[in-house]
């Protein structure tokens, strides 16, 4: 069994598709534990008739339609036109305008793939450094995770047992403060190199808020529909997907149903069927840790090393950034969280609470030397070294790392809008 545990390892290391990874590390262990394989299909089955993993596929397609055309022209130009007159404004465009758009999307790399072609030469050109441009472009990437209808927390939810809606408002302050602190930070920047500012133009406002009209809403028409009871998590991102199929085709003709829609779908169902692959691959090696008392071990591990919730959360984040450097999002939520749920409750963290903690510190490893993911994508885009992210995306790492500490340690701002709205 340990040469069996070895080999695998190695097969990780030198590329293994993860899903094989994790599906053969569940085989081990049911191997070991004399459990039939039947486990595996029967937790695949039980996957399949889960109607809340409706809405990833859903949302999938959704923001891949929104990828194409002149969807981040529209809402880069409203960005601009609101937060373009500020000292480092065209910072704060792209950071706002990259959350928006990870958010719609649910992908990090598709937005600095997207906006980074259009955002960077623009930072360039307004006499931003190329450092602090590189740096903005790589972490904005992952600022969107947050907001709604972001599908790592529907993938959270589903995982975690924890309710999706709560979910999407726990992360909107989160996400806020992330947003606004970097954006402070262009202000200060921008004052520093005395960047020349434009002035706002109410005719230009007008105008970039016509052209992005149709789309800005999406994420409040989500919400809307949900808190007002008018549908659920599942039918939002049908009516989400109806809506988006609308504009695109109908209202700006970006997209044709007969030539370019059929592949877009296909593009974006085979990101679809990766995730649920691995997410079938992942119930099944839960199912086996699950068996084997794995949790339990570790809690009692974890009882003896440490004793309060202060030290608990602190080793908690060292860990999930650990986690977001060498693995993406989606797989982290379906290997690392029914580890970590167990622990939690132990120590009295509140599960919403939990998921905001969770999603902050993955969109943190995406950008985390030496080999966040983040950090490749963007040294492919702008054709720039590696080891040159690492230095520029620096700073607005540390400025991350404190709102990571505030979001920890400072229950109330993700729980605030839940409790409200349940009031």
């Amino acid at each position: 069994m340990l040469v069996l545990v070895i080999l695998l390892i190695l097969c990780i290391i030198f590329g293994l598709p993860l899903f094989l990874g994790i599906l053969a590390a569940a085989m081990l262990g049911f191997l070991a534990t004399d459990v039939p394989f039947g486990a595996i299909p029967i937790e695949i089955f039980r996957l399949a008739n889960t109607p809340i993993l409706l809405a990833i596929p859903l949302f999938t397609f959704a923001g891949y339609l929104l990828a194409q055309g002149g969807t981040s022209t529209r809402l880069v130009n409203f960005s601009r036109a609101l937060f373009g007159w500020f000292p480092g404004g065209l910072g704060v465009v792209a950071l706002v305008s990259c959350a928006f758009f990870t958010a719609i999307t649910g992908a990090t790399g598709i937005t600095i793939i997207a906006l980074g072609g259009l955002l960077f030469p623009a930072l360039l050109s307004d006499h931003y450094s190329e450092d602090f441009s590189l740096g903005l472009m790589t972490t904005s990437g992952s600022l969107g995770l947050h907001f709604p209808p972001s599908l790592p927390i529907i993938l959270y939810g589903f995982i975690s047992g924890t309710s999706i809606e709560e979910l999407f408002m726990a992360g909107i302050l989160p996400g806020t403060l992330m947003v606004g602190i970097l954006c402070l930070f262009s202000v200060y920047m921008g004052r520093k190199w005395r960047i020349t500012r434009r002035g706002f133009s109410a005719h230009a406002f007008r105008s970039a808020l016509r052209g992005a009209a149709w789309e800005l809403p999406i994420p409040v028409l989500i919400l809307g529909g949900i808190y007002s009871g008018f549908c659920t998590a599942t039918e939002a991102a049908a009516l989400t997907v109806a809506y988006v199929l609308l504009i695109k085709t109908l209202v700006f003709r970006e997209i044709s149903i007969l030539k370019e829609l059929p592949g877009i779908m296909k593009e974006s169902m085979q990101m679809v069927g990766g995730i649920m692959i691995i997410l079938g691959a992942a119930l099944a090696f839960t199912n086996y840790l699950v068996d084997a008392l794995i949790p339990m071990k570790i809690l009692a591990v974890m009882g003896e090393l440490v004793e309060t919730r202060v030290g608990f959360l602190m080793i908690l984040n060292l860990f999930l950034l650990l986690v977001g450097c060498m693995m993406d999002i989606f797989s982290a939520i379906l290997v690392v969280v029914p580890l970590i749920v167990p622990l939690a409750d132990r120590f009295g963290v509140d599960p919403v609470h939990l998921g905001i903690i969770f999603l902050a510190n993955l969109a943190i490893g995406y950008n985390t030397p030496p080999v966040g993911l983040n950090l490749f994508i963007a040294s492919s885009r702008f054709d720039q070294p590696v080891v040159r992210l690492y230095k520029a995306t620096l700073p607005f790492l540390l400025l991350l790392l404190f709102t990571l500490l505030l979001i920890t340690y400072w229950p109330g701002l993700s729980l605030f809008l839940p409790h409200l709205m349940s009031s």
